[in-house]
Order: C-alpha cells, then structure tokens, then sequence
C-alpha cells in the first residue's frame, strides 16, 4: 500500500478526518489539547470549524495528513510544539526536561482502512514534519494497553507498541488514565 503523509493544510481533508457530519455539531475537531481548555469549551458549533481554519493558515500547520495512492484522505496525525499545546501545563503529563520537544497527541485512521498499517506511515510522517520544521525531540503520550483491546473512541492516542516500533523509548510514567491504561511518556531524540 502507498501512503503519502504530508503537511495538513486541507481543510476539507482535516474536516473529513477530525470534523462532524453536520457543521454545526460541536465535537472535538482535535482541538482538545491543541488550544487552551477555556477557549476550547467556549467554541461551539461552526466556530470550531473556523477555529481549525485559522490553525490550518499557521506555519506549521496543527498536524500531517496521509493519503492512499489515489490522493484520497485516510488519516490524521496532530503534531506540534508542546509549548502551543494544552500539554505545556498539564498537571498529569510530566516535562522530562527543558528541551523544547514537540507533541504527538493523536493519531486517527479514517474507517474502513484501519488495521492496514497506516498508523505508522502517519506517527513516521509526523515525526519527519516535527524534524524539519526544527524540532530537537518528540514525544507522544499513548496507553500502556499491553496488548488489550483499547476501545476504537479512545484509541487515537496510539498504544505504547506503535510508539516504539517507531524508535520511541518509554522516558516518564504519567498520571493519566485513558479508557481504564495508564499513558505513559514516550521519546523520540531527533539530533
């Protein structure tokens, strides 16, 4: 299977990966970790539409898209500075050090094509778009599921495994939970 990942600045693409089926529903859009919770909560409807519009105009972008060989959208990684995402201050998640690492916070493959190994082209195209755009590491916050089934909802934090096939090494436990496994703090030395 081709997969080619490439910076997001699709609209249409993202709203086909993270959007609703109606425009005026209002759910997460990837927004969650990306934007402070205080603002996140207030958006409503469009407006959170219109939010990821004004992200998408932003060098860099909020995340990379994959596309299958026939230019069709089919998943959706958010890679950023963790210093512009929610995780810069959050309590449950540790800092490791100072470095000014980026985030991988979600990873999410379009139904239909899940189980084919598009998870990886989207973390390795992610952590190539963290590389050139000057990142010194990257770190993803994934369960520790070891092995068990993870419910499909809350699977886009990736698993620990999907991490370290990708060359991630465990640097910190955390004190978040997701779907009943503890996420745990996972690191990628891009220098």
């Amino acid at each position: 299977m081709t997969i080619e990942v490439r910076p997001a600045t699709s609209f249409a693409d993202v709203a086909t990966m993270v959007g609703p089926k109606r425009p005026d529903a209002t759910v997460c859009w990837c927004l969650s970790y990306r934007i402070p919770s205080k603002e996140n909560q207030a958006l409503r409807g469009t407006d959170r539409g219109d939010r990821v519009k004004e992200l998408l105009r932003e060098k860099p972008p909020p995340g990379v898209l994959a596309y299958d060989a026939d230019g069709k959208v089919v998943g959706w990684a958010a890679v950023h500075p963790r210093a512009d995402t929610s995780f810069a201050g959050n309590r449950k998640i540790p800092h490791v050090d100072d470095l000014q690492v980026w985030s991988i916070w979600c990873v999410r493959v379009r139904p239909g094509h899940r189980g084919t190994g598009i998870s990886h082209h989207l973390l390795e195209g992610a952590i190539e778009f963290a590389r050139e755009n000057g990142a010194p590491a990257v770190e993803g916050y994934p369960v520790d599921n070891r092995g068990a089934k993870v419910d499909l909802t809350m699977a886009y934090v990736g698993t620990r495994a999907l991490f370290e096939k990708a060359g991630f090494t465990k640097a910190a436990d955390t004190d978040s939970v997701l779907n009943g496994f503890p996420r745990v703090l996972m690191r990628l030395d891009l220098r």
